[in-house]
């Protein structure tokens, strides 16, 4: 038993020592030609392929030689500017512009329809309302609420303001908004009203922080430059003030159309920046669309509501307007690329080397260091006649049959 184990550790031992003496050798193929020409056509037939795959999809059709960021940290800050006059009122932003400052959404009015001194009494339902028409007071519901009309029935049948036909008495704001509703003319000024719209943008992932607007060399001379300048895409792109008429032109809407049923355009900033090019380079587009269904549709436009509310011979009252206008949502797009092909060419230019010109003596020698070690006794083989020295590579095309 003692022999057995003794023999046992003794294998042991020369098994991890070999191992481990093994271990720290150095392999790496050997390299063969092969002078066979349907071999060749085959070989450079994949080379090419190969090749044809990297460079049209990997490199122009993927780009894979860049690096991109696409998801980048944007600020919006709109401003609307302009004066109208309406009548003999002077409207400045506050009286048209929701908000008068404010983020990536901004609108104006561009017309009003307006109920005067409503104040919270019982009147007839508007005619078109659904079950407002009546004859006698059993066909109003006493307490009945209709969400499409204006307000809650009493359960009396009235004569419907100054015409001959009746409809139901209800409890709301009276006179309802369709029977006494002003419609005012629109505010024709508003196509030379502007915006204004800054916008700032990071890409994090490469530290690059650009904005729309135009560098000065002093914050008075900024000032100066922006009360006096419009936005044009080839006179003046860093100019962040942007007309209402070049707005609705560049989004092919026609703007007396608009003043009559509102509309939502889209103010779309796209920065496609190159970082291997001067940071100047990159600077925003813009393109303008409209959002909101075709003025054929019928939910089509924009418009709200709000009130001014009053008090009037000790009664609350107030002042209904419903206000058709152009909403503005600024919608901003960034990419960015960044080439890392310093790494890529070392690549492609040592694959080439080592594909292509690996059979120059020169260039194999200072290539690779070539390690021969010549055996005391030749041994004869079948290939003892091929030539070891002046190439790393065997050459099998004299006496070979493959």
């Amino acid at each position: 038993i003692c022999e057995t184990l003794k023999k046992f550790i003794m294998g042991l031992w020369e098994f991890i020592k070999e191992y481990f003496l093994n271990f720290w050798d150095y392999e790496t193929p050997k390299v063969m030609v092969v002078k066979n020409r349907t071999l060749g056509v085959i070989y450079r037939g994949v080379q090419f392929l190969v090749i044809t795959y990297f460079i049209w999809y990997v490199f122009i059709s993927q780009k894979a030689y860049q690096e991109s960021e696409t998801r980048p940290e944007s600020s919006v800050y709109t401003l609307m500017k302009g004066i109208a006059i309406h009548g003999d009122d002077i409207l400045d932003t506050v009286e048209y512009a929701q908000p008068s400052e404010g983020g990536d959404v901004i609108s104006t009015i561009l017309r009003r329809e307006v109920t005067y001194n409503q104040r919270q009494d019982t009147c007839a339902e508007y005619f078109e309302v659904a079950n407002a028409n009546c004859t006698t007071d059993s066909d109003c519901v006493h307490g009945e609420v209709d969400f499409d009309g204006h307000g809650r029935k009493t359960g009396r049948c009235i004569q419907y303001y100054n015409y001959t036909f009746k409809t139901c008495e209800i409890q709301t704001w009276c006179p309802v908004e369709e029977y006494a509703v002003v419609r005012e003319p629109a505010l024709v000024e508003a196509i030379n009203f502007t915006v204004f719209i800054r916008n700032s943008i990071h890409f994090p992932k490469f530290k690059v922080l650009r904005g729309n607007i135009k560098d000065a060399s002093s914050k008075r001379d900024l000032q100066k430059y922006l009360k006096k300048c419009h936005y044009d895409e080839e006179k003046e792109p860093y100019c962040p003030n942007f007309r209402l008429g070049y707005i609705a032109d560049q989004a092919r809407e026609n703007f007396s159309e608009l003043c009559r049923t509102g509309g939502v355009i889209g103010v779309f900033i796209n920065w496609n920046c190159n970082l291997d090019l001067d940071p100047s380079h990159c600077k925003p587009t813009y393109s303008f669309r409209r959002l909101d269904l075709r003025k054929d549709q019928v939910n089509s436009g924009y418009y709200y509501r709000f009130a001014k509310y009053y008090s009037k011979d000790g009664v609350e009252s107030r002042t209904l307007i419903k206000a058709y206008g152009i909403r503005l949502d600024v919608i901003v797009h960034g990419h960015c690329l960044f080439t890392v092909a310093t790494v890529i060419c070392s690549i492609i230019c040592d694959w080439i080397m080592l594909t292509f010109i690996d059979k120059n003596e020169v260039y194999s020698e200072r290539k690779f260091d070539e390690i021969v070690k010549e055996p005391t006794v030749p041994v004869p083989t079948e290939l003892s006649y091929i030539s070891s020295y002046g190439s790393n590579h065997s050459d099998l095309s004299d006496g070979v049959p493959l």
